[in-house]
């Protein structure tokens, strides 16, 4: 099938889905930069995806396991998936006037090399025709251990905050929603002002740690362990993850030093499923608390990216002889959050659930909507994924007036395949979800409702404070945005002046509903759940059955759990303050659609028509 495009023209397969791709083989040591793909071409060549016959998924995930290990000192790029793409991903190149895409230099893997960040939660992307490989008649070297720095940019990318960027007392905090946006490093002080940085929440502040769990997709276990107080840093912790194989062998190796640290692997029985679900438990002295979160365990993510986080009030011991039922909230969240970790049927996680079952979660305010990997039927189908968002919003919202004006928001980091046109999916199962609002509304959607998109541009990551590297978690890639052009009609870009994060790119993930003069919110949800049938299941057998693949949490704020009719839109969020009432959304409303020379952005097609804000040019390697 051949497209012309924005981008140029492209053949690409007719794969209807990319759930049923095959990867292509992964090099999983970053010290081979000799693989060149069809990627490494001028934007109007014709490229040829040649898809390779199908295999069962237990023959694929054996295949897509089977390579050299990479160095351990590496951190652990989540699942097999995102190694895959990481191979075709690209890397910043020096701007020169007179360059064109095809002028290159060799890719930069132990000195330039990065970790990427959370999954695309699509599948994997087509397998590449790679060129014919040259007879190498150089002795060969012998492989010298070089420690990859943390950034593209070098290793004096990352700079050490002053410790007045780190919050010393909880007065600036906005306990009434519980919502918190990350500090950003390079923005205005006010604009960190009541935001918080991982260091901050581990830090004695919120409590004196007795033991942890750490539930995530990509994890720098050194990087990690420094994040913790000195005092904290011998305290157990568990890692949640979703490694396979090698991946997990390198996970593991990372920790070799850290006695405290345990594991424990996440279930993944469908294939193409990520655990990319980003959840802190931690138990202190005083009690125990949850924070749910977008952010990975790896230093990017905590430097110059939007990430959100709902951080829950310090739950007390419950008294002796308490029932397991008791201290739950009037959101059901203990009931809820106990179910989600039974899903995993982990005995690392034993423990954790009967600490749990002990602690008073009576405050809690917010409602859980997770997914967890499985095909679910009968009652079953409401647990887990978008229908349990959609039983949330008929049981606990109210119709509006003028409500098929209100408008549906949705943002996030990543796109998955979702057909050929909007009826296949978005449009159709996933919007009535996010238009339900009461047991009396409507069963179909109504085409005065717009579903708008927020998801950066080439422009909006081209002047972003990471410049081009920001787009490496931003994976949406060419083979699934050619097949899916009908929805760049949805598309808003990244404005967040509001929060001055407007060159900070979003990993955060958000969906709400808005009144139609933007003041006004109807609900909110703040969760790692990016746009993809992946992440939010998909009906099947005639809509009797929901499929879900992937590990994923958020919350959701409704006006009820409140005392609130709607949420008012906070329109002066930072400085933070202890008194509002407005819904902290951290990006501007309303969304500005894409203008006609705005383009989504693509991670693995070439842009070099101008430089990014360190003077780099994107070219696929």
């Amino acid at each position: 099938m051949s497209q012309d495009s924005q981008h140029g023209k492209w053949t690409i397969s007719d794969s209807e889905d990319e759930d049923n791709v095959i990867p292509p083989t992964p090099q999983k040591g970053l010290n081979k930069p000799s693989i060149k793909t069809d990627l490494e071409i001028k934007p109007d060549k014709v490229i040829t995806f040649k898809q390779e016959p199908k295999l069962s998924p237990k023959r694929n995930e054996k295949a897509e396991n089977s390579h050299p290990v990479k160095e351990p000192s590496a951190p652990s790029m989540g699942s097999e998936a995102r190694k895959a793409a990481h191979v075709h991903q690209t890397v910043p190149v020096k701007y020169e006037s007179n360059s064109s895409p095809a002028v290159k230099r060799k890719r930069e893997t132990e000195e330039g090399g990065w970790n990427l960040s959370s999954s695309d939660d699509e599948a994997f992307p087509p397998v590449m025709k790679n060129e014919p490989k040259k007879p190498n008649l150089s002795p060969k070297r012998k492989k010298t251990e070089v420690k990859r720095p943390p950034s593209p940019h070098g290793t004096s990318y990352y700079k050490e905050e002053p410790t007045d960027f780190f919050e010393t007392n909880l007065l600036s905090m906005n306990d009434m929603y519980r919502f918190y946006l990350n500090k950003v490093t390079g923005i205005p002080k006010k604009f960190n002002t009541g935001a918080l940085h991982i260091k901050d929440i581990l830090s004695p502040m919120f409590g004196m740690l007795k033991e942890s769990v750490q539930f995530n997709y990509c994890f720098d276990i050194p990087w990690m362990v420094e994040q913790y107080p000195p005092e904290f840093r011998d305290k157990p912790v568990i890692l949640v993850h979703g490694e396979k194989r090698e991946s997990k062998a390198r996970l593991i190796e990372q920790a070799k030093p850290y006695p405290n640290i345990r594991f424990c692997q996440a279930k993944l029985d469908i294939a193409f499923g990520t655990h990319h679900t980003k959840m802190m438990l931690l138990w202190y002295e005083e009690g125990f608390r949850v924070i749910i979160l977008t952010s990975n365990l790896i230093r990017a993510d905590w430097y110059q990216k939007t990430q959100g986080m709902w951080m829950s009030p310090l739950y007390p011991r419950l008294p002796e002889g308490s029932l397991g039922t008791a201290g739950e909230s009037p959101t059901n969240f203990k009931r809820d959050l106990l179910d989600y970790l039974e899903a995993y049927r982990a005995p690392e996680l034993a423990e954790w659930i009967d600490r749990i079952k002990q602690h008073d979660l009576s405050e809690t305010r917010v409602y859980l909507v997770g997914s967890t990997p499985g095909r679910y039927q009968g009652p079953a189908m409401e647990k887990w994924g978008h229908l349990r968002l959609r039983k949330l919003l008929s049981e606990h919202t109210q119709p509006v007036q003028n409500e098929e004006r209100w408008h549906v928001i949705g943002q996030f980091s990543s796109i998955g395949s979702m057909g050929l046109d909007k009826t296949k999916w978005l449009a159709a199962e996933f919007q009535r979800t996010l238009t339900t609002l009461g047991k009396a509304g409507k069963s179909f959607v109504s085409p005065e409702t717009q579903m708008l998109l927020v998801y950066p541009s080439v422009e909006n990551v081209r002047t972003s404070l990471e410049g081009f590297p920001a787009g490496g978690s931003l994976p949406y890639s060419i083979q699934t945005a050619q097949k899916q052009l009908w929805l760049h009609s949805f598309f808003h870009g990244w404005h967040a002046d509001v929060t001055g994060r407007s060159n900070a790119m979003p990993h955060i993930k958000t969906y709400m509903r808005v009144s139609p003069d933007f003041t006004q919110l109807a609900w909110f949800l703040v969760t790692s759940a990016n746009l993809s049938k992946a992440a939010w299941g998909a009906m099947e057998k005639n809509n009797t059955q929901i499929m879900v693949r992937s590990y994923e949490l958020g919350v959701l704020y409704l006006p009820s759990a409140f005392n609130m009719s709607t949420f008012p839109v906070e329109k002066n969020v930072f400085p933070a303050s202890s008194s509002s009432k407005g819904f902290p959304v951290p990006f501007d409303l309303p969304p500005q659609r894409y203008s006609n020379k705005d383009k989504p952005w693509i991670w693995n097609i070439p842009y070099t028509q101008a430089p990014d804000t360190h003077g780099n040019v994107w070219v696929p390697s």
